[in-house]
């Protein structure tokens, strides 16, 4: 599979990385299939975060993947903490954190993580306190890389202030169909455009430096309101446009659909959530294929966004 630096780093990483937060909906023999899947589509980055099934996600991994230290070489793990789903807040203490990561280690079976993500923002961040753990985490070695989840620019230069190990990627949420980020970018200046920014052009702020975009859900439309695959009720244009573009290329709807995130210069990192094997190698097969410039914008306009 194609790959990619991460962000400013050297840790290359493959354009696929698959999101395991549904894992646990699979028996033992099923999640040691799908991870040996992903293994062979050269897809060996896989992203977890604590809250994932309370943790089990994790032990289910490991488990699935059979960690040990000829694995563990093999792979690129990603994990993310800072939502306390049990008492209902965002924590980015350093206590916290660190705990957090002991916890993520251990479910894991793992010495290290690759990359760490604060997951959402805390409104109460001490960056200092995030600077120390961090610091900490990196001496002792059990996080060789840092990142955030769903921050926008402002909230990434308070962190960077005092942090001083480069924030590698943002984890956000961006599809065919939430793709605002991208529209605000298109309607400047424009009187009733139809997308406001939203989010202080953190697509230009993180392209600009160097910070690599995981989009997540990127299937989803709304908050987890559903698919828009096969949703020809309520996008049957979309649909029809992608369905015409993958009977173009030989390949699926969900080929055409990561293969358009892939397309935009930003060289980002969709995170899959299927744990479909299938659906997984359909994704994968998106790495392979470059759209033109018509048919990226063909299906943007498809989706219901306005060009001015």
């Amino acid at each position: 599979m194609r790959t990619i630096k991460l962000g400013n780093s050297a840790l290359d990483v493959p354009v696929v990385a698959v999101g395991c937060m549904r894992i646990n909906s699979l028996d033992k023999t099923g999640a040691e299939r799908f991870v040996q899947a992903a293994l062979d589509e050269g897809a060996n980055f896989f992203d977890h975060a604590d809250i994932y099934g309370a943790g089990e996600c994790e032990t289910i991994f490991a488990d699935a993947i059979h960690m040990n230290d000829d694995i563990r070489e093999k792979i690129i793990l990603q994990s993310k903490c800072g939502i306390r789903n049990q008492i209902g807040t965002f924590d980015f203490s350093k206590e916290h954190i660190l705990w957090s990561v002991d916890q993520i280690l251990k479910r894991l079976k793992t010495d290290y993580l690759d990359i760490l993500l604060l997951h959402r923002p805390d409104a109460l961040v001490e960056p200092e306190e995030v600077a120390e753990a961090f610091d900490r985490l990196e001496e002792s070695g059990k996080v060789r890389h840092f990142g955030v989840s769903n921050q926008n620019p402002m909230q990434i230069q308070l962190l960077k202030k005092f942090v001083k190990q480069p924030i590698v990627a943002n984890q956000l949420q961006l599809s065919i169909t939430n793709a605002n980020m991208i529209s605000a970018g298109i309607n400047v200046n424009m009187e009733n455009a139809p997308s406001l920014n939203r989010d202080g052009s953190i697509l230009d702020f993180c392209r600009l430096n160097d910070i690599t975009i995981q989009p997540w859900s990127p299937f989803q439309y709304g908050f987890f309101e559903g698919v828009f695959l096969g949703n020809t009720e309520k996008f049957p244009e979309l649909n029809k446009k992608i369905d015409e573009i993958a009977e173009k290329y030989n390949v699926t709807n969900t080929t055409i659909a990561i293969a358009w995130l892939l397309r935009h210069p930003a060289n980002m990192q969709p995170v899959i959530g299927t744990m479909n094997i299938d659906r997984l190698k359909d994704c994968c097969k998106a790495t392979d294929i470059r759209l033109t410039r018509e048919e990226w914008y063909e299906i943007y306009r498809a989706a219901g966004n306005i060009l001015p």
